[in-house]
């Protein structure tokens, strides 16, 4: 695209060359910070070591404990928060650019109160882990499911009818959310759906770390590889045809993308918020708008974000404190500084 045609969208222009190889010292750093710091610190020569250990014949110099920690508790929490927050922060991003509005996150289709809907009747139910996990993933499909059957009856209007579709059935699913919890039981059954909606890493499992795995990679891979349509759409509905995109397919695959990546995120974790609508607006502060550039940088910086929070959140106080809690702390500050500078500049 043209210099002069992506400066129309509102953003700075920037070649992104040395922001995202900064953004990538600063997640190896992170991820080599998030195992050394905890309960039981390891120091970073050990961590290489015995991370070298399961692919080079290396002399055991350290404990069976130290092994155990970083294999079994660190690797797989680590690298889930890498996971769900890169999904999160490229959704927010895609979600943005869609609809052309910075104040769109990720939950604007109703995939978030979905997916609560779905954890929230699961542990109703009395279900296992693994079917209050698929619950809420599929909890939030059907709720955008729902949202794009709606918008199919507004076909001049997609984007207001996907929009107003959204805010339907968000407003729907959270007030089925409150009749759940107000039938659940306030003993046992109640604390777990509470626990669960304010967004923490502490239970996810080795199959939560998979199919957050698959799903991000590969919708951040098709989202990549839709890069030039979707730049194109940020200039607008008829401007994009008239350059020969197609619209459609281009809005519902980064619809379903999005809408996997934060499926698969809230049923691993529960709802993490903020972080879709905060991260998009630091990339695009740093590299301009450009999704060659915005698309690796968020992924790098929306991971990194959460694996430093994550990391908070375990050494902060004695008892951990819920991630969800600490993104809104953080998050919720730092946009209206942007909604404050953004007005003095204007």
């Amino acid at each position: 695209m043209r210099k002069e045609a992506r400066e129309r969208v509102g953003f700075k222009v920037d070649d992104g060359g040395r922001t995202i190889p900064l953004l990538a010292v600063a997640f190896v750093v992170i991820f080599f910070v998030s195992f050394a710091l905890g309960r039981y610190p390891v120091d970073p020569i050990t961590l290489v070591k015995v991370l070298l250990s399961r692919v080079v014949d290396i002399p055991v110099t350290w404990s069976r404990q130290v092994e155990t920690v970083i294999f079994n508790i660190r690797l797989p929490r680590v690298l889930i928060g890498a996971f769900i927050g890169a999904g999160l922060s490229l959704s927010g991003l895609v979600y943005q650019g869609i609809f052309q509005n910075p104040m769109v996150s990720p939950d604007v289709l109703g995939s978030t109160s979905g997916a609560a809907v779905g954890s929230a009747l699961g542990i109703l139910l009395g279900m296992g882990y693994f079917s209050i996990g698929a619950m809420s993933f599929l909890g939030g499909l059907l709720a955008v499911a729902i949202v794009l059957l709606i918008a199919r009856r507004v076909p001049s209007q997609p984007v207001l009818g996907l929009v107003l579709a959204g805010i339907m059935v968000s407003s729907l699913f959270n007030s089925t959310l409150s009749f759940i919890k107000l039938v659940a039981d306030t003993d046992d059954v109640l604390p777990q759906i509470t626990y669960y909606l304010i967004g923490s890493l502490t239970s996810t499992r080795d199959s939560d770390l998979v199919a957050c795995a698959i799903i991000v990679s590969a919708c951040s891979i098709i989202l990549y590889l839709f890069r030039w349509p979707l730049n194109v759409m940020t200039l607008g509905e008829e401007e994009a045809v008239s350059l020969g995109v197609d619209t459609r397919l281009t809005r519902l695959v980064a619809i379903a993308c999005a809408t996997l990546m934060t499926a698969v995120s809230t049923a691993a974790a529960g709802m993490i918020g903020w972080i879709g609508l905060v991260i998009p607006h630091l990339v695009r502060m740093m590299t301009g708008c450009d999704y060659r550039k915005t698309i690796p940088a968020t992924l790098l910086l929306g991971s990194s974000f959460l694996m430093a929070v994550d990391t908070i959140s375990r050494i902060a106080t004695t008892s951990e404190i819920p991630i969800g809690i600490l993104t809104s702390f953080i998050g919720a500050p730092f946009f209206l500084y942007l909604i404050i500078r953004e007005g003095r500049r204007t």
